[in-house]
């Protein structure tokens, strides 16, 4: 497969429905950089193909995210993740040639720059099951069976670093794997229903019970005495704390106390304050709607189970209540008691008493200083970037026009 891929130039593109119905967390990202299991979608492409791709998406992401044309492409549905049968798939694709599903492309082999309207080669309608991040709630509707996946992917063929703290309590330890310098200090770990995964200098706390499928990224840390059942990621460089159950956060985010969090997507760079609670089931026991920006309304989950969509650097004060199926925005600060409304736009700033609009110019002082503790500077593309998405979210801000 590496031989056949070194002269093919793979190019995970956004297709435009899915792309609105991944908002908040697509307007700073592609959709082939969400994180879904351990890696993201890019990073499962660049393992099973053995080749770095490039991104096609929106032309104010494009500076962070370019794209790479050359003569032999192939270009990918951002939101697939990929397995074996797929992957064989794409190998036996000739020019010209696409896989589709339900009349969609999933992928088209072709020298063009862009995805061709009309398929001039061979089209294979894929029969077979897949994986499809198409929803938010499909983040972490599919984050335990992609954990397994991605496991199988990273360890295979490696051996696993030793626990050695003799007062952890270890269950199904051959479904646990330790990257170099993680660290577990009187924890328990219970794999004996799905893989727990500790990546690089990350840190299980005293007290931590940890439930699999589970993954702790490149320098993360569970907190003392957290509650983590399975089905949950969290990204690299980040903090959880209290209970969390089947929630996926990007990255570069804290979750640092107590307080539970759901059936929830946490993007980069945010912040959950102390005590802060978020529903995921309806008192009533029915399906929980989610603001879909595609729609520009709520739209039936057919869920039971859906907590808080938080977008990227998004903060959150103590004692927040969120009721089920949340969706906040990128940049909103969000304080005070009581539950705020259900869908919050970008660069909000207050809570269930009312809502003003965040500056700009005091929410990019915000991001600097969070950054600057994890010894980053905001760049001037990302300041693009967010700049872009306070225009064009200003329609939400509809207090913006009373």
């Amino acid at each position: 497969m590496e031989t056949y891929f070194s002269g093919m130039n793979v190019i995970l593109f956004d297709n435009p429905t899915i792309r609105q119905n991944l908002l908040p967390f697509t307007f700073t990202r592609p959709v082939g950089d969400i994180r879904v299991g351990i890696l993201t979608i890019a990073e499962k492409w660049q393992r099973y193909l053995h080749t770095q791709p490039s991104f096609s998406t929106e032309v104010y992401l494009s500076k962070k995210y370019p794209v790479r044309i050359e003569s032999d492409n192939v270009w990918i549905n951002g939101a697939v993740c990929p397995d074996a049968s797929f992957v064989k798939a794409i190998e036996e694709l000739g020019s010209g040639d696409a896989i589709m599903s339900n009349q969609m492309i999933l992928a088209v082999r072709t020298p063009d720059d862009e995805v061709p309207e009309i398929i001039t080669g061979k089209i294979i309608d894929y029969k077979n099951s897949l994986s499809l991040i198409d929803q938010v709630w499909k983040i972490y509707q599919n984050n335990g069976a992609q954990i397994r996946a991605d496991f199988k992917l990273i360890t295979e063929g490696r051996k696993s670093e030793l626990l050695s703290d003799p007062h952890t309590r270890v269950y199904g330890s051959d479904n646990i794997f330790i990257e170099e310098g993680a660290q577990v200090r009187a924890a328990v770990l219970n794999a004996e229903n799905g893989p727990i995964y500790l990546g690089k200098n990350s840190f299980v706390n005293e007290g931590a019970i940890i439930r699999g499928p589970f993954a702790l990224c490149e320098e993360s840390h569970v907190n003392m005495g957290a509650k983590v059942r399975g089905d949950t990621t969290v990204g690299p460089f980040s903090k959880i704390g209290g209970e969390v159950s089947n929630s996926v956060i990007f990255g570069y985010s804290n979750k640092a106390h107590d307080g539970f969090l759901g059936n929830s997507v946490i993007g980069e760079w945010c912040n959950i304050g102390a005590d802060t609670n978020t529903s995921n089931l309806k008192n009533n026991y029915e399906n929980i709607k989610l603001w879909n920006y595609g729609k520009g309304g709520f739209v039936d989950t057919g869920l039971m189970f859906c907590g808080l969509m938080f977008g990227d650097h998004s903060k959150c004060g103590i004692n927040m209540m969120f009721n089920s199926g949340t969706v906040v925005g990128v940049s909103a600060s969000l304080f005070g008691s009581g539950y705020p409304r259900t869908f919050i736009p970008s660069f909000a700033w207050g809570g269930a008493a009312g809502f003003s609009t965040f500056q700009f110019s005091k929410a990019m002082e915000t991001a600097r200083k969070v950054m600057e503790r994890r010894s980053i500077t905001i760049s001037e593309i990302d300041l693009d970037i967010l700049s872009a998405i306070y225009a064009q979210s200003a329609i939400y801000r509809v207090w913006e026009k009373k």
